[in-house]
């Protein structure tokens, strides 16, 4: 593992910063136990009985994502990468969100499915349901991991402690609370989690800010020891140039803006789930609208820090320092923050980061239990039956996330290793649903062999060519686009294919799978209210986009 340099970064802390983080972990325990008198069925258990209204919801969405991939982890892609790091946001997340809320959710919640896989259930049949599910379930525990270990990097600053004691401690504690009140107390906690988030980021950022002179200080600074183009979005990005990244603007484009993203926010159902406990089609479509709006504006308080952390401590990144570009974060809290706020600090990241391995293991024992336990292994058992086995899959998904922060924690950028798995596993599930979706020709057939044509296809590309240097690729990151647009490519021939030789369900069994077709899902009246025009779809969806160009401006040039 990567230790913090002993007590190099040891923080500060004090009563008062230990007394805060105790009032908010008895607060969350305490919204456990609350949200489990509300847990009677099993769809309590798993989308909150389809009850929450959208702004709960949407900023459950948002704070489910804001957890060590955004807070370490893009805070480190700030040191490494300087402002390429705003296409994860920009081009990365906002458009595929909007297309999530305007054209994915009335499917998923027009169906009424109870997870991305069973979708797949119903639109190609059981061979391509069992194999996302299985690949849905790894990849959840790998990326709980991650949250893990970012939680063990804050407490061994804070505490002193080994990372295996950190890792195992705060694993237990969301467990807890997951396990009480199962998806309703994750979103309520998730929701204030993104405010607590909030309060530690933003003096973060504004104590950091000063102390470097401002944005002009960065600029002269980091323009002096970096070059130009390290706080430019697009500076050296065309075909052939050098950048930090390593990756033009077509792999940006094509392999994060369309691929990468779209397959993230689209299939993962850690922020679907959010989406599919609303409680009705308007308030689902709305909850990655919502969730956009926040989104944009993240990078002002998690890629700002990373530019700021390589001011102070030059040495992050770079061998033998004992400080990995993980460790921007706990930099700033220990040179910047009193007492008081530093506890602040302190709790909104371990709050960011409870708040992304609950969605993590919230949706694992979804799928686990509804889309691999009871279709194929335990049929026709009571409901009360396949609620006991959520929560006893859940205390097994926290355990082996806890073997697999292990992993995680030999990567000196924990983003590298999201944006690896994101390409291995998400990526090739979007183009089995996106071709799905619009081709009514597409066969159950297609839909299988397509997904695991490209889920291999993305991991020969990175252990095969790029690990082995068959060919070059200057960075993870430009490897990690490069295997998306694979695995996007390969998935999809290999389903054109399969299509041409097999055949396809009737049509009539395709009613609200296919787009052009209906589903009863999708004729809800809308409810009290829904019909006001700041609560219209396209308008929030568009408004999204229109900001999130309008930010790229300052940065292009």
């Amino acid at each position: 593992m990567h230790y913090l340099a002993a007590e190099g970064l040891r923080l500060p802390t004090n009563g008062l910063d230990y007394l805060i983080l105790a009032l908010y972990f008895v607060v969350v325990l305490g919204i456990g136990f609350m949200a489990r008198r509300s847990v009677k069925t099993s769809l309590d258990f798993f989308l909150s009985g389809r009850s929450l209204p959208a702004w709960i919801t949407g900023l459950a969405f948002v704070a489910a994502n804001l957890g060590a991939t955004e807070i370490l982890g893009m805070a480190a892609n700030g040191a490494q990468y300087g402002v390429y790091t705003v296409h994860w946001y920009w081009i990365g997340a906002i458009p595929a969100m909007v297309f999530l809320g305007l054209v994915m959710m009335p499917f998923y919640y027009g169906s009424k499915v109870r997870s991305v896989p069973e979708f797949l259930l119903h639109r190609f049949g059981p061979s391509s349901h069992l194999l996302s599910s299985i690949i849905f379930a790894v990849s959840a525990v790998l990326i709980a991991g991650v949250n893990l270990y970012a939680m063990a990097i804050i407490l061994e600053a804070l505490l002193g402690w080994p990372q295996w004691v950190a890792i195992v401690i705060s694993g237990l504690f969301v467990l807890v609370y997951i396990t009480l009140g199962g998806l309703s107390s994750a979103i309520y906690n998730e929701v204030l989690q993104f405010f607590v988030i909030l309060a530690a980021l933003i003096p973060l950022t504004i104590v950091g800010l000063k102390r470097v002179g401002g944005w002009g200080g960065i600029t002269d600074k980091l323009t002096a020891s970096h070059g130009d183009n390290f706080l430019s979005a697009w500076g050296g990005t065309g075909i052939g140039s050098e950048n930090p990244l390593g990756a033009n603007w077509l792999t940006i484009v094509l392999g994060l803006g369309f691929v990468m993203s779209f397959g993230y926010w689209t299939t993962n159902f850690a922020e679907v789930q959010r989406a599919l406990s609303a409680k009705n089609l308007s308030a689902a479509q709305r909850t990655p609208l919502i969730a956009a709006f926040p989104k944009i504006l993240i990078p002002m308080v998690v890629v700002v820090p990373g530019l700021i952390a390589l001011i102070m401590e030059p040495q992050i990144g770079k061998p033998g320092s004992g400080l990995d570009y993980n460790h921007a974060i706990p930099v700033l809290m220990r040179d910047l923050l009193p007492n008081g706020v530093l506890g602040i600090a302190v709790t909104g990241l371990l709050a960011a980061f409870m708040a992304g391995m609950a969605a993590n293991i919230s949706s694992f024992n979804v799928v686990f239990t509804n889309d691999i336990w009871r279709p194929y292994l335990k049929q026709g058992q009571t409901d009360e039956y396949y609620l006991r086995i959520g929560r006893v899959v859940t205390v097994i998904g926290v355990l082996i996330g806890m073997g697999t922060a292990v992993i995680a924690s030999s990567f000196s950028n924990i983003m590298n290793y999201l944006q690896t798995l994101f390409s291995f596993f998400n990526v090739p599930l979007f183009v089995v649903f996106i071709i799905g979706m619009f081709w009514k020709r597409t066969t159950p057939a297609a839909g299988f062999w397509g997904l695991l044509a490209g889920t291999v296809a993305a991991m020969v590309n990175y252990f095969w060519f790029y690990k082995q240097g068959v060919i070059e690729i200057p960075s993870d990151q430009g490897a990690n686009f490069v295997s998306s647009i694979v695995a996007f490519v390969v998935g999809a021939v290999v389903m054109f294919i399969v299509t041409m030789v097999t055949k396809p369900k009737p049509v009539e069994e395709l009613a609200g799978l296919v787009y052009g077709t209906k589903s009863p899902g999708l004729e809800e009246p809308p409810a009290e209210g829904d019909d006001a025009w700041y609560r219209k779809p396209a308008l929030l969806g568009w408004g999204a986009i229109i900001l999130a160009a309008i930010c790229y401006i300052p940065f292009s040039f």
